[in-house]
């Protein structure tokens, strides 16, 4: 038991978040910043939280590898674990051995998967439909997240941008920038690159046809380092010489970077004045510090490499653009690359009131992306709105009525969680979800596998009409993670502290 609960005491905590009117958490920091997170991504929430039970660990990492294999469903799975988990309490208490009840499961599993198959639609060789079917998976997407009162503007933002990878599933190529100011209707989709950086002092603002130098080397003041030793001199005169030493050994360094045949200069590190004064002599371009994370996707869109020596300039690979400009978003300027080598690298600004806004507003897009690339991927689609749930747990329902054996209440028990999904959906929408349910189930019974829970109307619809659409695959990995990890915590029939590893003993000579 102490097993489950731990397990079941996360699925509870999180699923409050699932759904279009799902409810946000706040988490704070425990640290000095003591700063605040404002969201309902069960990933983030997960992840932020500390866990000390190990099933409970279990979920939480069956929810992080959810978000990070298709995106998205991360509190889905987290639900669906627990209530198998629930039911599987129950099946143990009726004196039914764990085994038993793994092996209904992955007969239903296997069944369930069949029906979700079976009931997908595929658009992908109709462009005009698949990018009805990637604006409707972005709506549903978004609906459940911070931007649900401008999802059809970011689902326009995020299927222009996955469209323009052409099928590759590279999301490195879609940058996001994030301003404070304006509202969340003003972010816009920019074709290019942005760095959020500023061109050095008497430097060129703009420069065409750039060819770009990628570095990560120290430009500060280029010591002249005699190791475990003290310098000593007995005149000013002296520390002179050190010091022209030094910058005659920078400008060799500036020199050979010159060689290049450049006219841009992006290092990760800081560039002092004195280089950055030759940088200017010389009418090159040179910015600073660029965050690495920005470096990194910058070498990616331009098509160079980054590099830390520069003795052989004909084995280096230089980036390219047809133009590098100053813009002013908001406040702030930011250093703008058109023309890349990429052509499908483009930047999505983000404006928004406050910092919390920006980030969970990230977050969501993020999601959004991610699932698109996904689809792209693998085009078929299923129906959202707890109608692909209630199919499952119907076609897992006939199985159990088929099956000899104790193995048939199992296989129930595993359609019974299946259906608490669209229920907590209804019960986050203040709804009544036991007539929203029954009515469901009874809409399934007769056929309609398309029917699912409007939770805008608070009544049951048809799904493809109102173009609520999830990816198949988003679906495919929620059911068969969470099936996975139950099963895994309802084998564990004891939990033991283990010994610390043993430190080899030192056997080093006296």
């Amino acid at each position: 038991m102490s097993s489950f609960i731990g397990a079941i005491a996360i699925g509870d905590l999180i699923k409050s978040t699932l759904g279009p009117k799902g409810m946000d958490k706040i988490l704070q920091s425990a640290g000095r910043n003591e700063g605040i997170q404002v969201t309902n991504d069960g990933a983030t929430i997960l992840k932020s939280i500390g866990v000390d039970n190990p099933a409970g660990k279990v979920l939480v990492d069956i929810s992080k590898v959810q978000d990070d294999e298709v995106g998205d469903g991360t509190t889905s799975v987290v639900v669906l674990a627990c209530e198998l988990l629930k039911e599987a309490d129950q099946l143990i208490a009726q004196k039914i051995h764990p085994q038993t009840i793994v092996s209904g499961w992955r007969k239903a599993t296997a069944e369930a998967r069949k029906a979700l198959m079976e009931s997908a639609l595929d658009h992908g060789s109709d462009p005009v439909k698949f990018r009805e079917d990637l604006m409707n998976i972005a709506r549903t997407t978004l609906s459940s997240k911070i931007l649900t009162q401008y999802k059809d503007h970011f689902a326009n933002l995020a299927v222009d941008a996955v469209l323009r990878l052409k099928g590759k599933p590279n999301l490195d190529a879609i940058q996001i920038i994030k301003k404070l100011g304006g509202g969340l209707r003003d972010s816009f989709l920019d074709e290019g690159f942005l760095l959020d950086k500023k061109v050095g002092i008497n430097q060129p603002k703009r420069v065409e046809n750039a060819r770009i130098l990628i570095a990560n080397t120290p430009m500060d003041a280029d010591k002249i380092k005699v190791y475990a030793a003290r310098v000593r001199v007995d005149g000013v005169s002296k520390v002179a010489e050190l010091e022209l030493a030094e910058k005659e050994k920078m400008k060799a360094k500036v020199n050979k970077i010159l060689k290049h045949d450049i006219n841009v200069f992006i290092n990760r590190q800081l560039i002092y004045n004195y280089p950055e004064q030759l940088f200017a002599d010389a009418g090159v371009m040179a910015i600073e510090h660029a965050d690495f994370e920005g470096v990194e996707r910058l070498a990616l869109v331009t098509g160079g490499e980054i590099v830390s020596t520069f003795d052989m300039p004909e084995l280096v690979k230089l980036g390219r653009c047809d133009l590098i400009e100053e813009v002013i978003i908001g406040e702030d300027k930011l250093i703008k690359f058109s023309g890349v080598a990429m052509g499908e690298a483009c930047t999505i600004v983000l404006r928004g009131a406050t910092q919390q806004i920006l980030d969970e507003a990230e977050r969501s897009l993020h999601d959004a992306l991610c699932v698109m690339s996904q689809t792209v991927q693998e085009t078929r689609t299923v129906c959202g709105g707890g109608a692909s749930e209630m199919l499952m747990a119907c076609t897992v329902s006939a199985l159990a009525s088929r099956t000899p054996g104790k193995e048939a209440i199992a296989i129930e028990s595993y359609a019974k969680a299946l259906r608490m999904l669209p229920t907590y959906v209804a019960d986050n929408g203040g709804y009544d979800s036991a007539d929203l349910i029954a009515k469901l189930r009874a809409y399934h019974t007769e056929g309609k596998k398309s029917y699912g829970l409007d939770m805008n109307k608070g009544e049951v619809a048809d799904m493809t009409e109102l173009g609520i659409l999830e990816s198949y695959k988003v679906k495919q990995q929620m059911l068969v993670s969470g099936a996975e990890a139950a099963e895994m915590i309802l084998r564990i029939d004891s939990i033991l502290k283990s010994t610390p590893r043993q430190r080899a003993p030192d056997r080093r000579p006296c």
